[in-house]
C-alpha cells in the first residue's frame, strides 16, 4: 500500500511538472522563434529575427540597467542580512521562533499591497517626510519615488527575508567546535570571523544571493511603482510586450534569454558548491 501511494505521489509530482513547468516553457521557446501576426498573435513561419533583435543598443541598455540594480540590490540585501542572520544565531532558544516567525510574516501580505504601503510611506506627502519636517531635519519633503532608488528600496523590502533565511539556515549549522578551537588557538573575533564563519558561510551567502539577483530582474510592478517610466526593469519589457505591444515571440525570446542567463547563475551555484564540498 505504502508502495502504491509513494509511485502515486512521484507520479502526481511529475505529472505537475509537466503541465505546469515544462509545457509552458516548451510554448514560449518555440514562441520565440515564430513572426509576429496582427489578428492571431503568432504566425506559425520560423524566425530569428527576434533574438537579433535583441542586439539593439535600446535592449542591451534595459538589460544592463536591470542588471544594475539587482546586484545593487542584492549587495544590499547582503549587508544587512548576513548581521541579522548572525543575530538570529544568537538569540536564545526561546526567543528565536518569535524572530523568525516575525521575519515570515510579510509573506502572508501580498507584495503589490506591501509595495503601494511603502509608496505612500515613501512619497513627498507621505509619512516619512511629515516626520523628517516635523522633528526639523529638513524644511521640504525629499522626492524619493520615481528614481532607481526608489526602485532599489522596493527591491530590498520585498527580497530581504529571501536573503536571511538562506544565511541563517547555513550558519545555525556552523560546527561550534570550530569556533572554541579558534578561540582556544588565540584567534580573536575577527580573525575567526575572516578565517572561519564567512569561508563556511559561504554556501548561504550564495543561495541568498540567488534567490534575490533572481526575481529582482523582473519584478516589473516594483519599477512601474517606484520607478516610473525612467526606471524599467527586463521584466517590464516582457509584460509590455505580451500585454500592450502583443509581440508574443519577441516577449517569448527575451523570457528565454532571461531563463539562460538564471540557468547560468545556477551553474555557477552548482559549480562552486562542488568546489567547497570537494
Amino acid at each position: 500500500m505504502s508502495n502504491t501511494f509513494q509511485k502515486f505521489v512521484i507520479f502526481l509530482i511529475v505529472g505537475w511538472l509537466i503541465v505546469f513547468v515544462f509545457l509552458p516553457n516548451l510554448i514560449i521557446f518555440v514562441t520565440s522563434f515564430l513572426t509576429r501576426d496582427d489578428n492571431h498573435l503568432i504566425k506559425i513561419i520560423f524566425t530569428f529575427n527576434n533574438y537579433l533583435r535583441l542586439l539593439d543598443p535600446l535592449y542591451l541598455k534595459v538589460l544592463l540597467h536591470s542588471l544594475n540594480i539587482a546586484i545593487i540590490a542584492t549587495a544590499f540585501c547582503l549587508l544587512l542580512g548576513y548581521p541579522f542572520a548572525w543575530y538570529l544565531t544568537k538569540l536564545p532558544i526561546n526567543i528565536k521562533p518569535l524572530m523568525l516567525f516575525l521575519l515570515i510574516i510579510p509573506f502572508w501580505t501580498n507584495s503589490l499591497v506591501r509595495i503601494y504601503c511603502l509608496k505612500v510611506f515613501l512619497s513627498t506627502r507621505g509619512w516619512l517626510n511629515n516626520f523628517l519636517i516635523g522633528i526639523g531635519i529638513i524644511n521640504k519633503p525629499i522626492h524619493i519615488i520615481y528614481k532607481p532608488e526608489a526602485v532599489i528600496l522596493g527591491l530590498i523590502y520585498i527580497l530581504l527575508p529571501f536573503m536571511i533565511l538562506p544565511i541563517y539556515s547555513n550558519l545555525e549549522k556552523l560546527d561550534k567546535n570550530c569556533l572554541e578551537a579558534a578561540y582556544d588557538l588565540g584567534a580573536g573575533r575577527i580573525q575567526t570571523f575572516i578565517y572561519i564563519i564567512l569561508p563556511l558561510s559561504i554556501p548561504g551567502i550564495i543561495a541568498g544571493c540567488l534567490l534575490v539577483l533572481i526575481p529582482a530582474m523582473g519584478m516589473f510592478y516594483i519599477s512601474d511603482l517606484m520607478g516610473g517610466a525612467q526606471n524599467l526593469l527586463i521584466g517590464n519589457i516582457i509584460k509590455n510586450q505580451f500585454l500592450n505591444i502583443r509581440d508574443w515571440p519577441f516577449g517569448a525570446s527575451i523570457s528565454i534569454v532571461v531563463t539562460f542567463l538564471m540557468w547560468i547563475m545556477l551553474l555557477i551555484y552548482w559549480r562552486t558548491m562542488r568546489l567547497l564540498n570537494n
